[in-house]
């Protein structure tokens, strides 16, 4: 770490050098309204505290000068910044021409302003109309560009609008790991990325547990509670503002009817806004006992307002983005996000051309707590955009360079050429051990720690914590970035809710557990909850022999007898979760009795705890130990016990195993009869012993027509851990409700 920071401020030395040594950079930065500034304020206040290195300009345009849109610039002034400029850049109007009107009109002014400023860089943030005009100024007046939140993909003109400032752009800040991936593809200079998150989160991480109660009255009323009222953010949609406009009014009908406090915010300003407004005057929303209808919130007020809210609902991509970092539930209504990447929170309603639809969605998620998301950001943007800046050379040539195809295979760099391993926190509850790993995306274990598995409920939930809490702060010095947590437990488990459901008899106290909670909250991350035989599967779907298999089943042979079934690229959970109990299939009707109560399961024949049972009995008659084998007085008899007689020749222990071989070659052969995949992988530490006799069994039993099925043993070393981790790696950035 030391060596680092040192290389760190060795090369910003050598920059500042090239560029001058009394040379500061001067940044200006633009901003157009209340969203945006949201965005901005984190970097504004960075770059003052840092004089030595900047000198900023701030320059203020669009609405936040508006009156009908809460003359928002004061906030700028409250936050005790300097406004150099101010710009009348809006035209008023109804439809689509007003924004051309007012994007010509912003280009007509900026030049003289830029003129007198002159600045090094200027910070351009989004995808608003008023974006590009700066962007557009700044490129043909020679000024260098940085683009917050480029890459990123929704569903309106911004879309064009956003990727539009990308190509003026020189340098670029992106959010997530898609829209870096987008930015490359673009042909965009690898090396003039950065993924550094979100700014807004940087606020948003540590907002929660300030003091809110007195915002929430100030705003909603003295007799308001919290997780009992609704935000609503609505705007119009430029490229169908017909449709968009009854949205809106459906949105109020449904609102009006669900009949919760609600606080509605004005629109942005948009073609159709002020249709919009008049929407809500028709309805009386201003004058409704259940409404507060605002021009403005500040955004310190609203991250409080939105965390403790019951539901946001509308189409702004604040409830895509930032709510997501509280577990807010989310309605997203219509098609302006499509294409964001969104946490579980939110629920897209994508034809919101009913008021039932907008009621049913409301009913679903009012009142509900998702896991907090670190999709766009885990709250170290500023620091990673400030070292950005510092490292830029003015006297490197202002013409950009695009990379085109072949695209560069590896990631965004840091400043310092390090690299932030995406990874996961991988949990393994098994009958004695508890594990945790730090598992990379390419399924290198980077870091693992193991304790003994607490008897008791409260002491294993404790320890899986801290256990937890540990892992992720070792994260920090092995160069990884944590992108949720796994877990992979024994039992049924409801993977939609995070909630064990029934453990196994290994597991004591462990049944009816919500795990995702108490696990989520303590670490602001996301977390998936999910049977050991179904991550198995999982992990040899992303990391094992199953990469690339339309159908396959994986087992496990170990204490107990599991499995995961894979169909058609997707793993198959069943109706109440238990599909996939493969160890539980009878293959005789008077055979032992299982641990599950029935008799004749797979599980009572092939099993570790099975063939324990059995060497305890030979041992107990004198007939275990043969001649090369001995035990110490005070050893417990185990299955490997049994294992080395029948390879020192002993009858009756190579008739037990022949016996456990045929119990689960028989399941294996049902396997085939009922979903016939392409692939049987046998794992866990009995597998190498059973791979013969199962084949033998298929060929001898199975039809035809299956019997061309490839068995093979698995070559993951932890395949719990791998699986558990592949809950995360799979599906942080790409879930779509």
């Amino acid at each position: 770490e030391v060596y680092f920071k040192n290389l760190s401020k060795q090369k910003q030395k050598e920059v500042m050098e090239k560029n001058g040594n009394n040379h500061k950079l001067r940044v200006c930065v633009a901003t157009c309204n209340r969203a945006d500034y949201s965005k901005l304020a984190p970097i504004m206040f960075g770059i003052k505290a840092e004089p030595q290195f900047f000198e900023l300009d701030v320059v203020v345009l669009g609405s936040h000068l508006i009156d009908d849109y809460g003359n928002t610039y004061r906030m700028i002034e409250q936050d005790d910044f300097d406004i150099h400029t101010r710009l009348h850049t809006i035209v008023r109007g109804e439809d689509e021409a007003a924004m051309v009107e007012s994007v010509g009109l912003a280009l007509v002014k900026l030049p003289d302003v830029l003129n007198r400023l002159k600045p090094d860089i200027m910070i351009v943030h989004g995808d608003r109309f008023d974006a590009l005009a700066l962007a557009t100024s700044a490129a043909l007046m020679n000024i260098r560009i940085l683009h917050i939140e480029g890459g990123e993909v929704s569903g309106t003109i911004d879309d064009s609008i956003r990727h539009a400032i990308t190509k003026l752009a020189h340098y670029h800040v992106c959010c997530t790991r898609s829209a870096e991936q987008h930015l490359i593809a673009m042909c965009e200079d690898h090396d003039r990325i950065l993924l550094a998150g979100c700014p807004s989160y940087d606020k948003l991480l540590s907002a929660k547990n300030k003091d809110y109660m007195s915002i929430i009255r100030m705003w909603l009323g003295e007799d308001v509670k919290t997780r009992d009222y609704i935000v609503a953010l609505q705007h119009p949609v430029t490229t169908d503002i017909k449709h968009s406009i009854k949205m809106f009014e459906l949105t109020l009908d449904a609102l009006i009817s669900f009949n919760k406090r609600t606080l509605v915010l004005f629109p942005n300003v948009d073609a159709g806004d002020k249709e919009m407004v008049r929407v809500m005057r028709k309805k009386g929303i201003e004058h409704h006992p259940n409404f507060r209808a605002v021009k403005h919130v500040p955004f310190d007020q609203f991250i409080q307002l939105v965390a403790h809210a019951g539901c946001m609902i509308g189409n702004s991509s604040c409830g895509v983005r930032e709510v997501g970092a509280f577990g807010t539930p989310v309605i997203n209504l219509g098609t302006r996000q499509t294409g964001r990447e969104t946490g579980e929170n939110v629920l897209h309603v994508r034809d919101a051309d009913t008021q039932d639809k907008i009621l049913h969605a409301l009913q679903l998620q009012f009142g509900k707590q998702y896991p907090c998301s670190k999709i766009y950001g885990d709250g170290n943007a500023v620091p990673r955009i400030l070292k950005f800046l510092k490292s830029i050379d003015l006297k490197e040539p202002l013409q950009k360079k695009f990379c085109f195809p072949p695209v560069k295979d590896n990631i965004s760099q840091d400043i310092d050429h390090i690299l932030e391993t995406q990874s996961a926190l991988a949990v393994d509850l098994g009958g004695t051990n508890l594990r945790v790993a730090i598992v990379s995306m390419k399924g290198e274990i980077v870091k693992k720690y193991t304790q003994l598995n607490p008897k008791t409920y409260e002491d294993r939930l404790a320890l899986i914590l801290k256990m937890c809490v540990e892992a992720a702060s070792e994260a920090v010095n092995v160069n990884c970035r944590i992108l949720g947590v796994g877990i992979s437990t024994g039992g049924r488990v409801n993977p939609r809710e995070g909630i064990v459901l029934h453990s196994t008899k290994l597991i004591q106290e462990w049944s009816s557990v919500d795990l995702r909670t108490p696990i989520s909250d303590a670490l602001h991350l996301p977390v998936w909850v999910d049977n050991d035989g179904n991550c198995a599967a999982l992990a040899e779907r992303k990391f094992g022999h199953g990469k690339g298999i339309e159908n396959f089943v994986t087992l496990i042979t170990g204490t107990g007898i599991g499995g995961g079934i894979v169909h058609q690229h997707e793993l198959i959970h069943g109706s109440s979760f238990c599909a996939a109990e493969l160890g539980h299939i009878v293959v005789s009707l008077d055979g032992p009795e299982c641990l599950c109560g029935s008799q004749g399961c797979i599980e009572a024949y092939a099993s570790g705890i099975a063939l324990q049972r059995e060497a305890k009995k030979l041992h107990d008659d004198d007939l275990l130990l043969v001649e090369g084998m001995s035990m110490k007085k005070e050893e417990i008899v185990s299955a490997a016990h049994l294992i080395q007689a029948a390879k020192l020749g002993n009858t009756k222990a190579e008739s037990i195993l022949r016996t456990a071989g045929t119990a689960l070659g028989l399941g294996v052969v049902n396997i085939l009869h009922t979903v016939n995949p392409s692939l049987v992988i046998l794992s866990g530490v009995l597998a190498n012993h059973y791979v013969n006799a199962v084949k033998d069994v298929i060929n001898r039993q199975a039809l035809s027509s299956v019997k061309t099925v490839d068995v093979v043993v698995s070559n993951l070393a932890d395949p719990a851990l791998l699986g558990a981790a592949s809950l995360v790696l799979d599906y942080t950035t790409r879930r779509i409700y």
